[in-house]
């Protein structure tokens, strides 16, 4: 059995790419199930109760050699702890390659689109497979979250074409309507811990020196209601700085998008996250805010932005 499954955090993305592309892979004589590696936020159980699917479950210890397909990513500090000891069989993936290596050949498919929802539509064509109004749903849920309704500069005319097909064959007519109310379940927090909130869509990335890099985690809350999330700034402060201590972090970052007006506010936990925020991004930290103007994308403003600010020099 083929196990496949998306990154830690999980996000809409990366549970519906692994409820989609196990199928896929069934349907193509693969013996494939889907798994998850963590909880699901608001946003992909509103996505999963709505079309009527249970969420995969939470991907077993595998045994060394075991195979498994990675999807929506391919850096260790993502997957699963053991991800170095497992048989990398396939790929399929819409962010830059990290840390991946395979001891067999393996299929990979990358490609620069908004969404891996995208890239599983490709691969229904190409395989001559029609797309069931199930798999239809659960891809259009996921274009629609990761180009945030096409708001992110992520978003590609792949990924809108994408929409346009798979709405009506999932039986969705109106589509800015669904897509808000995926945000609204997005942003219903209610009493969530507020660990829970920054680790909701959280991810840790390897910056600089190669032979020793220093470890960033960098979460994003997405949102139509970013007053909610700042009335609980000192609480949000307090889990960056004990997920900080506890990780053994150089830094943690927690970025507050407003979907709506597409903006990005973002939580400065010390002097040192308001020092490499002031520097690499050229914005004034105020307090423990900094104001990133329209940068919304972590994978396309964020992240490349830091990877070029600890580039060692020379």
């Amino acid at each position: 059995m083929l196990a496949v499954f998306g990154h830690l955090n999980p996000d809409t993305d990366a549970i519906t790419a692994a409820l989609v592309y196990a199928r896929l892979l069934t349907r193509q004589g693969v013996d494939a199930q889907a798994f998850r590696l963590g909880e699901l936020n608001f946003e992909t159980a509103f996505v999963l109760r709505e079309a009527g699917v249970d969420a995969p479950p939470l991907l077993p210890e595998l045994p060394a050699g075991a195979s498994v397909a990675l999807v929506d990513h391919n850096e260790s500090a993502q997957s699963a702890p053991n991800l170095a000891e497992l048989n990398v069989t396939r790929v399929v993936d819409h962010h830059k390659l990290g840390d991946l290596s395979t001891t067999q050949p393996a299929y990979l498919r990358f490609e620069p689109v908004g969404c891996t929802g995208t890239i599983l539509l490709k691969l229904h064509r190409e395989a001559g497979l029609t797309v069931e109004p199930l798999d239809a749903r659960l891809m259009l849920s996921a274009v629609l979250s990761d180009t945030l309704h096409f708001r992110s500069p992520t978003t590609t005319p792949e990924d809108r074409d994408a929409v346009a097909f798979l709405a009506p064959v999932a039986g969705i007519e109106d589509v800015e309507a669904y897509a808000l109310a995926m945000f609204a379940a997005k942003s219903d927090l209610g009493d969530t811990p507020a660990e829970a909130l920054l680790r909701m869509d959280y991810k840790v990335f390897p910056f600089g020196d190669v032979a020793a890099p220093q470890a960033w985690g960098i979460g994003v809350i997405e949102t139509t209601n970013p007053a909610y999330v700042f009335g609980r700034q000192a609480e949000l402060l307090a889990a960056m700085d004990q997920v900080k201590a506890q990780d053994g972090l150089a830094g943690v970052l927690l970025s507050v998008v407003d979907i709506l007006n597409e903006t990005n506010r973002t939580l400065v936990l010390s002097a040192t996250e308001g020092r490499v925020l002031s520097e690499a991004f050229g914005v004034k930290v105020d307090g423990p805010v900094a104001d990133l103007g329209g940068r919304i994308s972590r994978k396309k403003q964020i992240v490349p932005t830091l990877e070029g600010y600890f580039a060692p020099q020379g």
